[in-house]
């Protein structure tokens, strides 16, 4: 059986750790998010024409419409397959539609301003201030209530050394996490969120299963001191995480690529979340159980 010396290393890349996770601390409060029309409100438009427009072109229709309309989200979709001759595009607007009218004179002005292009509504989704507000609220809840239930779960079937790990590990997977949404400008929307909670639970199911054979390994191996019980524990179990997380990545990783837009921030959360979950099981759980472990002993 192999026998890397995990837990010897284990300062080194907690130093690396609270780098990584102080620096994209830094970039999500400097750089910020580019927020969903969920969460911040608005008009999200998809629509097609009949010839290829560059960002500046369109901004300068939607200008015509409105003169705010120039700081407008410009993202350019991909062509279904039984539309190939029409090019695909999404805008977002500050301004919210609630009404009918408001939405169909929005598109005929649209209309009127891409004359000779054809444009065609393919989409439209309408978020009110108040709604994004609410919407914002309730994320802020489930995150809240996540963390709250993973920690009562961990402490009650293990002990509350073993939640504080993986609690740790938690927050270290969804800071790093959240920093690459900011760094590569990821839109932050409703699939994001869904892809931080699915990585709460699949970062804590690979935590909980080490912490296992953690258990399993202290009664078997009474008086052994308990660096060698995790770092025995983490090298019988490595294969197993390395395995779960390359088939998980190879998954996420073909959506993030293959998925189209609409699932990309879902698959671009679990793509970096995988990878940093693995790490974190190793490294940063482990060593939160080790110290508080030699804490209580001393």
């Amino acid at each position: 059986m192999r026998n890397i010396d995990f837990v010897g290393k284990r300062r080194i890349f907690i130093a690396i750790s609270a780098v990584l996770v102080l620096a994209f601390v830094i970039i999500s409060f400097t750089k910020g998010f580019d927020v969903g029309v969920e969460y911040s409100g608005g008009t999200e438009l998809t629509f097609s024409i009949n010839e290829k427009m560059s960002s500046s072109e369109i901004r300068d229709n939607l200008a015509k419409v409105k003169p705010d309309y120039v700081s407008a989200k410009i993202v350019e979709l991909k062509s279904p397959a039984e539309k190939q001759d029409r090019h695909f595009y999404q805008v977002v607007v500050k301004d919210s539609l609630p009404t009918t009218e408001e939405k169909e004179t929005f598109i005929g002005s649209l209309q009127t301003a891409f004359d000779g292009k054809d444009l065609q509504k393919e989409g439209l989704n309408d978020v009110s201030g108040a709604a994004a507000v609410e919407l914002k609220s309730f994320a802020w809840y489930a995150v809240i209530l996540v963390i709250i239930s993973l920690l009562l779960y961990i402490t009650l079937r293990f002990k509350f050394a073993f939640a504080a790990g993986a609690i740790l590990a938690l927050t270290h997977d969804i800071l790093i996490t959240l920093g690459c949404y900011s760094l590569f400008n990821i839109e932050m929307n409703a699939a994001a969120l869904a892809s931080l909670l699915t990585l709460a639970g699949y970062g804590l199911n690979d935590t909980v299963v080490i912490f296992d054979r953690i258990r399993e390994n202290s009664k078997k191996y009474r008086g052994m001191p308990i660096d060698q019980i995790v770092n025995k524990s983490m090298n019988e179990m490595f294969t197993r995480t390395i395995i779960t997380a390359l088939t998980t990545f190879i998954v996420v990783f073909t959506m993030l690529v293959w998925g189209g837009k609409a699932i990309a921030p879902f698959a671009f959360g679990m793509t970096i979340g995988t990878a940093v979950s693995a790490y974190s099981t190793i490294y940063i759980a482990s060593a939160v159980v080790i110290a508080v472990g030699k804490k209580k002993k001393a």
